[in-house]
């Protein structure tokens, strides 16, 4: 039998770090979607653009008002969550009793006007966002990542596992569950139906938000960031299954790590389309999800 050369083990590996990183913020995307259409069973097209506002808003943060870049931060995630809110009490509310391709036009028309206006405000030059985190990367071994790549890991960790604590733990994630499983039900038994929909969207806008905040430095902040946001968080909530929040967590995770072996091992032109070459087979094997549970969010 021949030994795998040490190197190809080494950038593997590399790849598999690579993959960790971007995972947690796929994972964010789609955790933030299925909840949304989990819970309010609307096809949220804002959630793209709402990952470029987390972006933006910390690039003016940081680059414009100079704030310090962790608080930026945290205002990105409250301006996400502030914004969601009042997308669903200004658009979606209203148009409680409508049909589901009603509610999309909707909010595909909002994405348009976000989105441009992202435009018009910004320009379209990409921009770039400077980070308190030395540029020497950290070395592990044959693995070398950036310290800002693992505050990246280490926040989007930290905020998946609040968001399963909310959902488990707290009286607010048990009225969300219940509302998942059976909304008549549990109106009658007193829960706030209209209260917890502009939480649940206002909590996945959050999320959103956050994952645009994190990869904004990383990367750089664009109008058009957005798009390939949202369809990489419906490829995500497609392949863990709709309203399964574990299942967008583990299809983060494997999305972004498709795509890592994709572009180190093929192309790096093919890094976006191995991801939906799988959520293709996906939908031709199992057409629910890999990891769909259609009787609660969890």
């Amino acid at each position: 039998m021949e030994r795998i050369p040490g190197s190809c083990v080494d950038e593997f590996l590399q790849h598999l770090a690579n993959a960790l990183v971007l995972g947690g913020t796929y994972a964010l995307l789609g955790i933030g979607l299925t909840l949304i259409f989990g819970i309010m069973r609307i096809v949220n097209f804002t959630h793209g653009e709402l990952f470029a506002f987390g972006a933006y808003l910390i690039f003016l943060s940081v680059m414009r008002l100079d704030v310090n870049f962790f608080v930026a931060f945290l205002l990105a995630v409250i301006g996400g969550c502030l914004l969601g809110a009042a997308i669903e009490l200004l658009l979606l509310r209203p148009l409680r009793a409508a049909d589901i391709e009603t509610t999309m036009l909707v909010t595909i028309g909002a994405w348009i006007i976000m989105q441009n206006s992202e435009l018009l405000v910004w320009g379209g030059v990409a921009k770039a966002i400077s980070t308190p985190f030395p540029e020497a990367p950290l070395v592990f071994g044959p693995i070398s990542v950036s310290p800002l790549r693992i505050f990246v890991l280490l926040v989007a960790l930290l905020l998946i596992g609040g968001t399963y604590a909310l959902i488990h733990r707290t009286k607010l994630g048990i009225a969300m569950r219940a509302t998942f499983q059976d909304s008549e039900t549990a109106e009658l038994m007193g829960v706030n139906i209209k209260g917890i929909r502009t939480a649940t969207f206002a909590i996945g806008s959050a999320l959103a938000a956050g994952a645009g905040a994190l990869l904004a430095p990383v990367f750089l902040v664009t109008p058009t960031m957005g798009d390939l946001a949202s369809l990489k968080a419906f490829a995500i909530v497609i392949f863990g299954g709709l309203g399964n929040i574990t299942g967008a967590t583990v299809g983060g995770f494997l999305l972004a790590l498709i795509e890592e072996l994709g572009a180190g091992y093929i192309s790096s032109g093919y890094r976006d389309a191995m991801g939906f070459l799988l959520i293709i087979a996906v939908l031709l094997i199992k057409p629910t999800g890999l990891f769909a549970r259609a009787e609660r969010v969890g």
